[in-house]
């Protein structure tokens, strides 16, 4: 029986990556050993896009609120790549992780499966 799902992202810097989870977003960690950090994802869903292209994953963070949620963030220092832009499914935008990294963060205007 699948219990939960365990996401990896590959970073150029790893460390500053985990700092950024664990002291901007507040995620819940254990220390997997030698400061190989395992952070708690809040509820997640999983979506199948058709694609042309290469297949790929991306990172979707989800908030209630995202005006709230990127106002907090930004007095966090928190760097926004693009501007709160709406979808049809969900307000949407984007943050930089201090490796460069890009994470989507957005508002769902459609039901969650997590509810």
């Amino acid at each position: 029986m699948i219990t939960g799902t365990h996401t990896i992202l590959y970073s150029a810097d790893a460390e500053a990556d985990r700092a950024f989870f664990r002291d901007v977003l507040g995620f819940p960690h254990v220390d997997a050993g030698g400061g190989w950090l395992i952070f708690a994802a809040p509820p997640s869903e999983i979506a199948l896009h058709p694609t042309e292209d290469a297949p790929k994953h991306e990172l979707m963070l989800m908030c209630d609120d995202v005006h709230r949620t990127v106002a907090e963030l930004k007095e966090k220092g928190v760097v926004f790549t693009q501007p709160i832009s709406t979808q049809r499914w969900g307000h949407l935008t984007a943050f930089r992780l201090p490796s460069g990294t890009e994470v989507g963060l957005y508002e769902p205007l459609h039901p969650v499966a997590h509810g």
